[in-house]
């Protein structure tokens, strides 16, 4: 798997383009979209990442009042896994994708789930019941190496802590409402439809330490 730039060799975070053209998912999911999303939203998330880090800097110099660091550690808790969800979501998807996982992830999609079919339902239905804005995330769970489903709040508050996510879904109202309105679950199944499964078994097989 290429590894995302998620960072400048200064430490400074860095918003990667885009790894097709802002109209290459069309007609599933509009460049209008992809436009705001990745240069307004990911973007916005990319530079509070980095203004939180320049804060707790200060902090630690002595240059601002340290009763300030939980908010700004609670800043970069939001906006850095505003980044991470972001890039990974970027990446899950492909204009050409491959449409089906095969081998170890498959394998243990059907120990998880029953069957891959049993999975596609499970990941809808936890996604679109998400409240408000977050994520439905798959993800694997590291103390026992299996696969959950899990929904994230905001970005940053996941309801099973620790999973490794390898699949990521935005349903926060910018990513689907230009195109979809208020039609959560048709955004994701065009999500779905694009879901490149090469990249979600690189990163099941990373997450493993494979």
């Amino acid at each position: 798997m290429k590894t995302e730039q998620l960072v400048y060799a200064d430490g400074q975070y860095v918003l990667p383009p885009l790894p097709y053209a802002y109209d290459a998912l069309e007609p599933l999911m509009d460049e209008a979209t992809l436009h705001l999303h990745h240069d307004k939203h990911h973007a916005a998330y990319v530079a509070g990442a980095n203004t939180a880090v320049q804060k707790l800097r200060e902090i630690t110099e002595g240059k601002l009042d340290a009763a300030q660091t939980t908010n700004w550690v609670r800043a970069l808790s939001f906006n850095e896994s505003g980044h991470v969800l972001h890039t990974i979501f970027w990446t899950n998807m492909s204009p050409t994708p491959k449409t089906a996982p095969e081998g170890p992830l498959m394998d243990a999609i059907v120990k998880a789930f029953g069957s891959f079919d049993g999975f596609m339902l499970a990941y809808r239905s936890a996604t679109a019941g998400i409240e408000g804005s977050g994520w439905g995330i798959l993800g694997v769970e590291p103390l026992g190496k299996t696969l959950v489903i899990c929904g994230a709040e905001k970005h940053q508050n996941y309801e099973i802590p620790g999973i490794i996510p390898i699949l990521a879904c935005d349903v926060w109202e910018h990513a689907y409402y230009l195109k979809h309105q208020n039609n959560r679950a048709a955004y994701i199944d065009n999500f779905l439809k694009l879901v490149d499964w090469q990249n979600v078994e690189e990163r099941y097989n990373a997450a493993l330490g494979k």
